[in-house]
Formats: C-alpha cells, sequence, structure tokens
C-alpha cells in the first residue's frame, strides 16, 4: 500500500487514512466503521504475526486512552513503513546523502504529525544488539549510526525494547508514552 495523497499541515489522521482507503478499494458506500476494520486488519497483516508489534499496534488503536478517545482525528500510527517513498525523505536524501537510500528504510511504525514532524518508532529485539546470547557492539553501533542518519533527515526516533512490550504492564507503558508524546508536540486534534 501506498498512500498517494498530499499529506496536510495537521499530519495523517485516522480518518483521513480511512478516506483513502475506502477510495483506494472502491468501498465509497461503507460505512466509515466497516472501513476502519478492514484497514486496520491490513495494517495489522503487515506487521506479519509479529508479536511484539501487534501488542504495541492493537494498543494504540483499542485503547480508550488514546485512539478512541480522541476518534478519528487522530494520528494514524502506520506500521512498517518504507521511508524512502515518503517525498521529504527523497529531498532529504538528494541533500544530505547522494541520494543513497538508508540502509534501514523500513521502520517499524511511523506517525506523521502537525507542523511536518515525522515520529519513527522502533520495538528492538535482541537482534538489534547481540548475535545469539552474546552482545555485538558492531550491532549496536550500526544501529545508532542509523538513527543519526534519520534525525539529519527530520526524523525523531523513539525505540522500545521488546522486553517492554512484553511485561504484564506494557498498556500502561504504551499509553503513557502516546500521552506524553502527543503533549510534548501540543498535538490538537480538534481539527
Amino acid at each position: 500500500m501506498i498512500y498517494d495523497k498530499p499529506i496536510q499541515s495537521h499530519g495523517l489522521s485516522w480518518i483521513e487514512l480511512i478516506d483513502w482507503w475506502k477510495e483506494y478499494k472502491k468501498i465509497i458506500s461503507w460505512s466509515n466503521s466497516e472501513a476502519a476494520d478492514s484497514l486496520y486488519k491490513r495494517l495489522k497483516e503487515s506487521l506479519q504475526n509479529n508479536g511484539v508489534e501487534s501488542r504495541f499496534f492493537d494498543t494504540y488503536y483499542k485503547n480508550k486512552q488514546l485512539c478512541r478517545r480522541w476518534g478519528e482525528n487522530s494520528p494514524a500510527l502506520l506500521p512498517q513503513v518504507y521511508l524512502h517513498y515518503d517525498p521529504y525523505t527523497i529531498k532529504e536524501l538528494k541533500r544530505y546523502n547522494n541520494g543513497r537510500r538508508l540502509i534501514r528504510q523500513r521502520m517499524d511504525f511511523l506517525l506523521l504529525l502537525p507542523k511536518s514532524k515525522r515520529i519513527v518508532i522502533e520495538i528492538d529485539g535482541k537482534q538489534h544488539y547481540a548475535d545469539g546470547e552474546y552482545a555485538k557492539p558492531q550491532l549496536y553501533a550500526k544501529m545508532v549510526a542509523e538513527n543519526r542518519k534519520l534525525k539529519l533527515l527530520s526524523y525523531e526516533v523513539y525505540r522500545f525494547g521488546a522486553y517492554e512490550i512484553m511485561q504484564e504492564n506494557y498498556e500502561s507503558i504504551v499509553v503513557d508514552f502516546f500521552q506524553k508524546l502527543f503533549d510534548f508536540y501540543d498535538i490538537n486534534l480538534d481539527f
């Protein structure tokens, strides 16, 4: 799926994504609720049964303190995003990276917030820092080098350890993060 509409100054909301999905699937007659269910299922499929990422995704969209609190105007949480499709990234890569693509092109999640704020959320399993049971400084160094590149391309990167999301209290961790993130960026969902 490639979202092909211009991103508005308020970012990309769930309702805008639903409207796009209805057009894309030619299901204009569906209610927003029906289209939202269909889109949610399609987005969740992209996680390919990754239990940790699925927990994070489900918490964002199903928790009453988050998305349901703000309804359809909440920012769309996009899973498994290839950043080289982002027109802003293409422009920045030409400027700062000689047009070369990023090594870590696919991010776990992306939020497009007001004022062109782009938030990447990564959930790191041990493959990000270890080979088998042993920590590998080379893997960690590669990961943080790619983080720096993303930041220079105007992405804000927030990382979670998979261990956090596998805890019993994972929902409160995720909810707390998003509430603080939206407060920090002064997200006004009444547009």
